[in-house]
Order: structure tokens, then C-alpha cells, then sequence
């Protein structure tokens, strides 16, 4: 599988950040740059869909004057098939719904948030993917704002590639899937 380019960046700039030290490193003059990574066995809730022994590593760049980068990488998953995938708000949990909604740097006052308005891969961190013949994919998002005192702390994995239309927008079918990322 080669890597796009945006997903070198990131994955090039995380390990640069990371073998440098751990923290935070400088980027741009006056920028910081927050380093986000987890490599962890998937919490599954479909396990026909997402077997046991699925992985999932997250890799994320955020600067002030970069705006925030994510990629996620998968193995383990179902062959050639359409995952969506999300940013959200909570931690993992014993089921989907208790990682709560996806996270939204403008949050619509309307729950849950089907409005293409707020509900867009300009406002959430959308990672959609389609898995190779291993069952191995890829996605990468990139967004022009960071994170606040307000967080995201996980990456939802569901069931298809994400709507867009009003009324759906933002879903993607069931929740799967679930590792806990320290954005």
C-alpha cells in the first residue's frame, strides 16, 4: 500500500516529533505543534465486521498556523469493503453510543446533527475508508482549525462511508468499532 502524500506528511512529521523527543516539537516559527498517537486493538461491537484481533493506529498533527491533521491506518478489518469513521467526543465504552457524538469545532444546537451545515469534513474529522484485499486501509483528514479546551477522545469506525445529503449528514451507519485517542 503507498501512502498518499498527505498521510507521509503526517506519518513522516509524527516520527520526527517522536524521535526527537517526546512533546510537543516546533514546526513553524511561533507554532506549536501538538503530536497525537495511538496504536491499539480495535474495541469491537460488530466482530462480523471488525474480527478480533483488528488494529487501529492514529497519527495527528495540530498548529495554531497548520490547522489540524489526522490519519488513521487499519489491519485486520474485513476485505475491500467501505468503512466510515469519526472523530467523537468520549472515550471508548462497552458500546458504541458511550463514545457520544462526533466532535464538532462548531457544534450544532440541533442533536443529533444531521445539517450538512455543521455535520461536514470541514467541521468533524471524517476518516472514511475502503480496506485492501488484507483488509488494511487508510484515510487522512485534514482541517483548518485545532482543538480548544474542548476535545475529541476517540475514533469511531461504522458501518459505511459517510452521508452527506441533509437529514443524514454526518451518518455512516452503525458503530463498529472504537479506539480512544488523546486528541
Amino acid at each position: 500500500m503507498r501512502p498518499v502524500p498527505a498521510l507521509s506528511l503526517v506519518l513522516s512529521a509524527a516520527a520526527l516529533a517522536l524521535t526527537a523527543g517526546a512533546g510537543p516539537a516546533t514546526a513553524v516559527p511561533g507554532s506549536r505543534v501538538h503530536v497525537i498517537t495511538a496504536k491499539s486493538g480495535l474495541t469491537s461491537y460488530k466482530p462480523e465486521l471488525v474480527p478480533p484481533g483488528a488494529r487501529a493506529h492514529v497519527f495527528g498533527l495540530t498548529s495554531k498556523h497548520l490547522g489540524t491533521s489526522t490519519a488513521i491506518l487499519v489491519t485486520g478489518l474485513l476485505p475491500n469493503r467501505e468503512y466510515g469513521a469519526h472523530a467523537h467526543t468520549k472515550p471508548c465504552g462497552a458500546t458504541g453510543d458511550l463514545a457520544g457524538p462526533h466532535y464538532q469545532n462548531v457544534e450544532d444546537p440541533v442533536k443529533p446533527s444531521v445539517d450538512p451545515a455543521y455535520a461536514n469534513p470541514h467541521n468533524e474529522i471524517w476518516l472514511d475508508l475502503t480496506t485492501d484485499a488484507t483488509g488494511r486501509g487508510a484515510a487522512v483528514s485534514k482541517v483548518d482549525w485545532t482543538f480548544t479546551d474542548r476535545r475529541a477522545n476517540s475514533i469511531v469506525i461504522h458501518e459505511t462511508h459517510t452521508h452527506t445529503h441533509p437529514g443524514h449528514a454526518g451518518t455512516a451507519g452503525a458503530r463498529l468499532a472504537c479506539v480512544t485517542v488523546g486528541f
